[in-house]
């Protein structure tokens, strides 16, 4: 009887070290290849005027397009950390940078996200609390800030500190691609001065502040697939920090709280970010 079955292949391990090396070689120049056109780009930029080298809805879109290509033996984690440094760096390249980063519940966590999704070129600057945060970004000129999406403990309604038209927005939400083996799954905000263009808008992220609690709130704003990520008690009643989708007016939120009886209600567009690739 023949055997039909196919036989795996027989490789030369010296011809494949050879082949690793022609990829490594590949790899590099195409990286300094992005490194011409991101010259190119600065110079161009310059001659329209400039304009912020942050660009988080397309960062979010390269992100959801790399999860959904890759296959293979190399990890996800690999792959999406290696993008995260590149864009971050070149980002850094363009317009140099700092990170201010919330420290208020540890270094560790906090610095692990941040090498992540920065490396280790952009400048890491751990800050007392997150309104530190917001105040070392609005001060600066165009730095970005991370605070966590809970505050940490004790944090208090930091995102009052957004408020303001001309205070630092929410930019982005991190990790980019959700999924619960992410080894750098904090989950934070990213802060920065308004931009002007180029922001994702498919969630929307408001303060709240209202005078007391009712029941049938937080079902409400669910059916709008918003949720509510901060309840903070204030002098004046209560602080909430809440996300909807890009689809919700801000009316629409305005009314649920008229429909359930809640007063001295105002509302306030903290900033926008782009809907996370979910990874299952």
């Amino acid at each position: 009887m023949t055997d039909t079955s196919e036989k795996a292949p027989e490789f030369d391990l010296a011809t494949l070290r050879v082949d690793i090396d022609r990829i490594d070689v590949d790899m590099h120049r195409l990286l300094m290849e992005r490194g011409e056109i991101i010259n190119r780009l600065i110079q161009v930029k310059a001659r329209q005027g400039g304009g912020s080298a942050f660009r988080p809805g397309r960062e979010a879109d390269m992100m959801r397009r790399l999860v959904q290509r890759h296959k293979g033996l190399l990890p996800l984690d690999t792959v999406e950390g290696i993008w995260r440094i590149i864009i971050s760096t070149f980002t850094y390249v363009q317009s140099s940078y700092s990170v201010h980063v919330d420290a208020t519940g540890g270094d560790a966590a906090m610095r692990d996200t941040t090498r992540f999704h920065f490396g280790f070129t952009v400048p890491y600057v751990p800050q007392v609390n997150a309104e530190a945060v917001i105040y070392a970004v609005a001060r600066s000129g165009g730095d970005l800030g991370i605070v966590r999406i809970d505050g940490g403990m004790g944090a208090g309604a930091w995102w009052l500190g957004l408020c303001e038209p001309t205070a630092p927005k929410i930019i982005a939400r991190l990790p980019f691609v959700d999924r619960a083996d992410h080894p750098a799954n904090l989950q934070v905000f990213i802060l920065s001065a308004p931009l002007a263009e180029a922001t994702a808008r498919d969630v929307i992220v408001y303060s709240v502040c209202i005078a007391r609690w009712r029941k049938s709130l937080a079902g409400k704003i669910e059916a709008l697939g918003g949720e509510i990520l901060g309840n903070v008690g204030t002098e004046n009643g209560l602080s909430l920090l809440i996300s909807a989708p890009g689809s919700v007016a801000q009316e629409q939120l305005s009314h649920i709280f008229m429909e359930t009886g809640t007063s001295s209600v105002r509302i306030h567009e903290i900033g926008s970010h782009a809907t996370r690739y979910q990874v299952r």
